[in-house]
């Protein structure tokens, strides 16, 4: 049976030719597109003998000479729009008005919403019309309703025009669905020729070679799978596992459906790969499952954090595993037993281990350090162990990490400082590297060692010139300078930050120490400075605006006419396969916004300007910003912030972090919402309030959340006595701690409190949000 994927289409196109079997001719009751059948008709009425040739009309000729002439007698050339853009574009304006009706139906599909678009395909007989039939085929597949998603489709191909392709394909889905494959075959065959540039296409052949097999034409899906298994997907290795199975060879059926379940064990198809490969086990000649598939599926499970999958397999392999390789099985399943938060079963698993070697023995060091992380002597013995037999291991720095948080939690800062250092020195490449030579800088400032300080912030800036941590490491090199009165230098420091780092947090912290120099100091040219690379000119979104004589771009809004979300932004996608296409981005961004789906509109364009926290308003286009930065349910921010004493551009700030306005968000810890509000403080805030019939699903409703996250947050104001940045890392990490790391020390100003957050995520997080609400002021003035 077909298999039918209606929101998920894997976009690489790599196809050659499609090759089709004509089914008409085998199977009766086989349907064919009208456009297939005006194809053939077509070909039969042109065709030409062989090593003929037709000459053009005089007309025809004439036309081409007289503009050749004006191409080469004339400065500009007038733009010809491609006749399918031209079609698309008809299309769009003409059903303008069924974008409502179209997005209603979609939202909840329910009678009334699949009366309306059905009623207005009726009245429109032309794109429009098959618009809007394509939409109400496309929802009953939605709602597997594939018997009544047949007919809107069959009466969408009338005018289908661009988009003809989604027609056949889902056409063919409707059939799949409702147990007919010779017709859901019949509906893609030839779909390449019909559809040359069809982002369904590799779909498509899947899709096809699934119904080949079904009607039991199993060599032929054979053929054509075979010739496109690059590069590898789940659901093509799947079909032709089947068709190797149905065409009676088994021996390569489980070759392929082992290749899912081993290779891939986190895509959809592996499930339905472990049922089709139960009844081949026993059969003649199929060799049995080798010790190295089991470990990688285990290795992968774990690594894609399925962890409780992982020790089930490493169990397995604990009974099959070679004397040589059992060792690694055991610390294998240590790990997974770790990962999985299993800490006494790893305890268990660690001391059944017996002798061994090499990076298997440096892992069972690290798990045993990890173990012991409550009693430092251990911690310090483990890590000496680690030290003399694997220096260069990636276990150690993974202990040493570990080593090193755990002292500055307590704090202990002298011994933090010198694992950082340690770390950075034995591993300068490592994945810690940069953070790890901070932080002994960080540390070595807060134990008053100011010369060794000011030489790895400059060593920081050096070695790791694009790491994060080099805009504290330029503030700080700067604060040391003014405590040196070396103003020079300091406004040096603190104008680079200005520069090239315009919208991050230390930006606005270096403006205010600027203010306070001395007026008559200019800074130096410290050679130092030339080591940070210019901002990279900008690859992101420049524009917005979509091309008219785009077809992919004219494609996407007129699937948007249809609130065809998901496949308009397919469209766009392809269009900026190259990465040239900046406004398809923008346009993306835009088609989530339709939806509500803020979250994932801000996203979308993080990765498309990563650096945008280093630009000026002016160098991106406004919607950019608007999208970077939203506002929605602004009334209601705006009144519960006023009630609170809060500004309400602090709020959408942190909105921004918690959930990047996705009210239906829920975290690890569950906490809920816009405001991720952990229900035990959702229902206090509701008795506080008197919230009448509150219920912990309300935190969900963007007004309630807002009311109840805004109340919370202003006790958390108030307990810490106005001071924003205590306030922030009490609601990411609670009161008590915060209470705990301001007693640790004594902080100069608040910047210094908040570098000193011992959790990384907190610190980043107090810091974002201060961050980003200074650009809500720059973007929208006063609230």
């Amino acid at each position: 049976m077909l298999v039918v994927r209606s929101r998920v289409f894997i976009l690489t196109l790599v196809l050659g030719g499609l090759v089709t079997p004509r089914l008409a001719a085998q199977q009766s009751g086989g349907e064919t597109s009208s456009q297939s059948s005006s194809a053939k008709k077509k070909s039969t009425t042109t065709k030409k003998p062989t090593g003929t040739t037709t000459k053009k009309p005089a007309s025809t000729t004439a036309r081409k000479s007289t503009s050749t002439k004006k191409r080469t007698t004339t400065a500009k050339k007038k733009h010809v729009t491609p006749i399918r853009v031209t079609r698309v574009k008809r299309a769009f304006v003409a059903s303008a008005a069924l974008k409502p009706m179209a997005r209603q139906l979609l939202q909840d599909r329910g009678p009334a919403a699949y009366a309306g678009v059905e009623n207005y395909a009726r009245a429109h007989n032309d794109e429009a019309g098959s618009l809007a039939w394509l939409v109400a085929g496309y929802a009953r597949v939605l709602d597997r309703q594939y018997p009544a998603a047949i007919e809107p489709l069959k009466s969408a191909r009338a005018h289908a025009g661009e988009l003809g392709d989604y027609v056949d394909y889902y056409l063919a889905a409707a059939y799949a669905g409702a147990g007919d494959p010779t017709h859901a075959a019949a509906a893609l065959e030839g779909f390449q020729t019909k559809y040359p540039d069809s982002l369904l296409e590799r779909d498509a052949m899947v899709e096809y070679a699934g119904a080949l097999v079904s009607t039991g034409h199993e060599q032929q899906a054979i053929a054509l799978l075979e010739a496109h298994r690059t590069p590898a997907r789940a659901d093509l290795e799947l079909v032709l596992g089947r068709a190797y199975s149905a065409a009676g060879q088994p021996v390569r059926a489980v070759q392929t459906l082992r290749r899912i379940y081993f290779t891939m064990p986190l895509a959809a198809e592996a499930a339905d790969a472990e049922l089709l490969l139960k009844p081949l086990a026993g059969v003649p000649g199929v060799p049995p499952v080798t010790f190295q598939e089991q470990k990688t599926r285990a290795e992968l499970l774990d690594l894609a954090r399925r962890h409780t999958d992982a020790i089930l397999e490493y169990r397995s392999l604990l009974k099959q595993a070679p004397p040589e390789e059992l060792a690694g099985v055991r610390v294998g399943l240590a790990a997974a037993l770790y990962h999985g938060g299993r800490t006494y079963e790893t305890q268990q698993a660690l001391a059944g281990l017996p002798p061994m070697t090499g990076e298997p023995d440096a892992l069972r060091l690290y798990l045993l350090l990890e173990m012991e992380r409550p009693d430092l002597n251990r911690v310090e013995q483990t890590l000496s162990s680690l030290r003399g037999s694997y220096p260069s291991s990636p276990w150690l720095e993974e202990a040493l990490y570990s080593a090193a948080n755990l002292y500055l939690l307590r704090p202990d800062y002298d011994h933090a400082a010198a694992l950082y250092a340690e770390m950075a020195q034995r591993f300068p490449t490592g994945k810690y590297a940069p953070y790890a030579h901070w932080k002994a800088a960080w540390l070595s400032f807060r134990l008053g060692r100011n010369g060794e300080a000011r030489w790895r912030f400059e060593k920081q800036v050096e070695l790791y010139p694009t790491s994060n941590q080099v805009v504290p490491s330029l503030y700080w090199r700067g604060r040391i300078a003014e405590d040196e009165h070396d103003y020079a230098r300091a406004r040096a420091y603190y104008q680079k930050i200005l520069d090239r780092f315009r919208h991050y947090y230390y930006a606005d912290l270096a403006s205010t120490r600027l203010r306070g120099l001395p007026p008559s100091t200019d800074p130096v040219a410290d050679p130092l400075l030339d080591h940070i690379p210019a901002l990279r000119p900008l690859a992101g979104v420049t524009n917005t605006e979509l091309p008219s004589d785009d077809l992919r771009a004219q494609k996407s809004l007129l699937l948007e006419n249809g609130a065809l979300y998901e496949l308009a932004m397919r469209e766009l996608q392809a269009a900026n396969s190259n990465g040239d296409a900046p406004w398809a981005l923008a346009q993306i961004a835009h088609l989530y916004q339709e939806q509500d789906r803020y979250d994932r509109a801000l996203q979308t364009l993080k990765r498309a300007v990563p650096g945008y926290f280093g630009l000026e308003i002016e160098q991106l286009p406004r919607p950019v910003w608007e999208a970077l930065f939203p506002r929605p349910w602004w009334s209601d921010v705006k009144k519960y912030a006023a009630e609170n004493q809060l500004d309400p551009y602090l709020v959408a700030a942190l909105i921004r972090q918690e959930s990047e306005f996705n009210p239906a968000a829920v975290s690890r810890a569950d906490a809920i919402g816009l405001m991720q509000l952990l229900p035990v403080t959702g229902k206090r805030m509701a008795r506080e309030l008197n919230v009448r019939r509150y219920s912990v699903g309300m935190l969900a409703e963007p007004g309630v959340n807002v009311q109840l996250g805004t109340r919370y947050f202003r006790q958390l104001v108030q307990k810490f006595d106005g001071k924003l940045e205590l306030a922030l890392a009490a609601y990411n990490a609670g009161a008590d701690r915060v209470e705990e790391w301001r007693s640790s020390g004594n902080f100069r100003e608040p910047a210094e409190f908040v570098e000193s957050i011992p959790f990384t995520e907190t610190r980043e997080y107090v810091q974002a949000i201060l961050r980003n609400a200074g650009i809500y002021h720059r973007l929208y003035g006063t609230p």
